[in-house]
C-alpha cells in the first residue's frame, strides 16, 4: 500500500505469552483492534512494541504478522533501525520484501552515534530500499537529536526519506520541522500528550502508543481537527487526558499494557527484563481505563 502516511498511526504492542515468547493470535487480536477503532496506520516493532527485547527473528516474525494481518486496510510502517548498519539493511530489505508500506529507521540506541555517524547511517539505510522512510528522532534513548535543520538536509539529500517522527517532546522544534522544512518532508509527533497541539500546529499525523487503549477517541480528535472544530477536539481530550498523562508519566509500554488489560482486552506483561507496574500506578491507570473500549462513542 502506498498511501501517503498521515492522521493517527498506531504503535502497535507486542504481546507475549506465559512463556515469554511473542504471542501471534494475541497480536494479530491487537491488529484488528486498532484498525476498527479506526486508526489510519499501524507500526510494528516501534518502541511501545519492545523492539529492543526482540531478536532479529522475532522482528521479523512480528513485521510479516502485522502485514498479514492488515491485509491492505492500512498502511503498515515497520521500524527497522538497529545497533549495526548491516543489521538495520537486513531488516529494512525483510520488511520491503514482506510488503511493508514505509520504514521508520532510529540510530543505534546505545553508544551515541556523532552527527556525521548519524548521517552516514540513515543515509546508507535509506539507500538500500526504495519505500518511503521516516526518520525516528528518539534523542532520550540514541543520545542525538536531530534538529530540524538536520533533518531538512537529509530530506533534500535522499529521494525516499519523507517522513520524520519527533520524539523529542519539544513542540516547539515539531513547530519548526512543520513550518520551516514542510516543502520536503511530513512531520508526524510521536509524543502522546502533546496529540492535540501537534495537530493544532499542522503536524502531517500522530504516532501513539495510547492508540492501542485510545484508538476510537484519538481519531476523532484528528477528524475534529481535520474539520477545524477545536471546541469538539478539545471536549475529547479533555476526557482522555488523564489517562494519557498516567500513562506517559509510567513505563511506557507496560503502562499501555496495562491500561489496555483494564478495558477487559487480555494483552500479558512486558518482556523481561521489564517488569509490570507497580500496584499502585496500576491500579491509578486501571481506573482511568476502565470507561474506554473499542465501542465508547465520543
Amino acid at each position: 500500500m502506498s498511501a501517503r502516511l498521515s492522521g493517527v498511526l498506531s504503535a502497535l504492542l507486542t504481546p507475549f505469552d506465559n512463556d515469554g515468547a511473542v504471542d501471534e493470535a494475541t497480536l494479530r487480536r491487537v491488529v484488528d483492534r486498532n484498525i476498527e477503532g479506526g486508526v489510519h496506520g499501524v507500526v510494528a516493532c516501534g518502541s511501545t512494541g519492545e523492539f529492543t527485547t526482540l531478536s532479529a527473528s522475532e522482528r521479523r516474525h512480528v513485521v510479516e504478522t502485522v502485514i498479514d494481518q492488515t491485509a491492505g486496510r492500512v498502511p503498515v510502517v515497520a521500524q527497522t533501525g538497529a545497533q549495526s548498519t548491516a543489521e538495520a539493511i537486513e531488516l529494512s530489505r525483510h520488511a520491503e520484501q514482506a510488503g511493508a508500506s514505509a520504514l521508520m529507521i532510529v540510530a543505534p540506541y546505545y553508544e551515541p552515534l556523532t552527527i556525521d555517524e548519524t548521517k552516514r547511517y540513515l543515509r546508507t539505510v535509506a539507500a538500500s530500499v526504495n519505500l518511503p522512510i521516516m526518520l525516528y528522532n528518539l534523542p532520550i534513548a540514541t543520545g542525538v537529536n536531530m534538529t530540524p535543520a538536520l533533518v531538512g538536509e537529509l530530506a533534500r539529500e535522499v529521494e525516499n526519506i519523507q517522513y520524520i517522527k519527533d520524539t523529542s517532546g519539544d513542540i516547539a522544534q515539531a513547530g519548526q520541522l512543520i513550518h520551516l522544512y514542510g516543502d520536503v518532508i511530513a512531520t508526524v509527533v510521536g509524543w502522546d500528550a502533546l496529540a492535540l497541539a501537534a495537530l493544532a500546529e499542522g503536524a502531517a499525523g500522530i504516532m501513539a502508543g495510547t492508540a492501542n487503549v485510545l484508538a476510537a477517541e484519538l481519531v476523532s480528535i484528528h477528524a475534529a481537527m481535520s474539520e477545524g472544530d477545536l471546541h469538539r477536539a478539545r471536549r475529547v481530550w479533555d476526557q482522555i487526558y488523564p489517562l494519557v498523562d498516567a500513562i506517559m508519566a509510567a513505563p511506557f509500554a507496560p503502562a499501555v499494557k496495562a491500561a489496555l488489560g483494564a478495558t477487559g482486552f487480555a494483552i500479558g506483561n512486558p518482556r523481561l527484563p521489564a517488569n509490570p507496574l507497580e500496584p499502585v500506578v496500576a491500579e491509578t491507570i486501571a481506573r482511568l481505563a476502565a470507561p474506554f473500549s473499542l465501542s465508547a462513542t465520543v
